[in-house]
């Protein structure tokens, strides 16, 4: 499998089986670095990563993962893309400083022409309609705890199922012949082309995408995924969302209501589960809610695998670096 000098934009840029060499890879590393072997692969390279959204797992995953194979990074928060300078520009600049990209931000279109105009691999940390590295470090994380392929079990995602995790987990699922079943509001289902397109795919890969807004969806899930209900960008819409998605919140009754004793419950962070941010106590103060997406109880349930997850990022991100920049 030869993903050298790709792009890591999107899932739907890659077929199955490159995806499946991906979390194979993921897999081989992270063992590789429990052992603390650190063969290098991209040593003497030099990579920019970009951020015009705030960061925690992504910067640290992708800064860590670069050192663990000898790269160097900047992290730059402060360019003059798009002020200044134009996009164009600054990725014809940056391609001749740097062997590869990382973008995280807004629009999809800016990790596109990053890729088209710098010449180099560009990596999507998040856009607002896709998050690709995240769903590789789900499916590792599955994969980890699951006692069955990835092609025989069903993840039932909860909760603001339009957003870039919606969309993306729904061609994870797609791509890897997985049952995925959005359980959410009718207005806050993924994409219809986007749709379209996966129930498409689904017909080849035996995948089953479904939506449904009653919370007996979830029955048969082997893994239950939720995300904050406002995303980036949104936080305007907070009074809607809560309406819209206070009967959707992830607990410990829904979790039962699976009837899989070893559901998984799966989140990408940060989360609301308790008081403890300054954005939880807000929402407290103004709406009364001690919890949003997930209950406290389910976050910190047997059932939970978030840290499992969230150390995943930097594997299966090192994965995408090593197999489309290594030598």
């Amino acid at each position: 499998m030869n993903l050298r000098g790709r792009s890591f934009l999107t899932l739907l840029d890659y077929s199955p089986e490159e995806i499946r060499y991906l979390l194979d890879l993921s897999h081989s590393l992270k063992k590789e670095k429990a052992a603390r072997v650190f063969p290098e692969r991209l040593k003497h390279k030099n990579i920019v990563l970009i951020f015009d959204k705030t960061s925690t797992r992504t910067r640290c995953a992708f800064e860590v993962a670069a050192l663990d194979e000898g790269a160097h990074v900047t992290y730059l928060s402060n360019s003059q893309m798009g002020k200044k300078e134009s996009l164009e520009d600054t990725a014809k600049v940056l391609g001749r400083y740097y062997d590869a990209i990382e973008y995280r931000g807004f629009g999809q279109k800016i990790v596109e022409d990053l890729a088209r105009f710098s010449g180099v691999p560009v990596w999507n940390g998040l856009t607002d309609s896709d998050h690709p590295t995240q769903v590789l470090a789900d499916l590792m994380t599955i994969e980890e705890y699951a006692q069955k392929p990835l092609n025989r079990m069903k993840l039932a995602y909860v909760g603001d199922a339009r957003n870039n995790m919606g969309n993306s987990l729904m061609i994870g699922c797609a791509k890897m012949g997985m049952a995925f079943t959005a359980v959410a509001p009718r207005v806050l289902w993924p994409d219809e082309d986007l749709t379209a397109r996966m129930l498409e795919l689904a017909k080849t890969t035996g995948a089953r995408i479904e939506f449904s807004e009653s919370l007996d969806a979830v029955v048969g899930a082997d893994a239950v995924y939720t995300d904050v209900w406002v995303s980036m960008g949104e936080e305007a819409q907070f009074a809607a969302r809560i309406k819209q998605l206070e009967p959707y919140r992830v607990t410990m009754e829904l979790l039962k209501k699976t009837g899989n004793p070893d559901v998984l419950f799966l989140h990408c962070l940060p989360s609301f589960h308790d008081l403890e941010t300054a954005v939880g106590r807000e929402i407290f103060e103004k709406y009364g809610l001690k919890e949003m997406e997930a209950s406290d109880e389910a976050f910190r349930s047997r059932h939970s695998v978030v840290f499992d997850e969230a150390e995943n990022r930097m594997h299966t991100i090192k994965a995408v670096m090593v197999a489309t920049l290594g030598d």
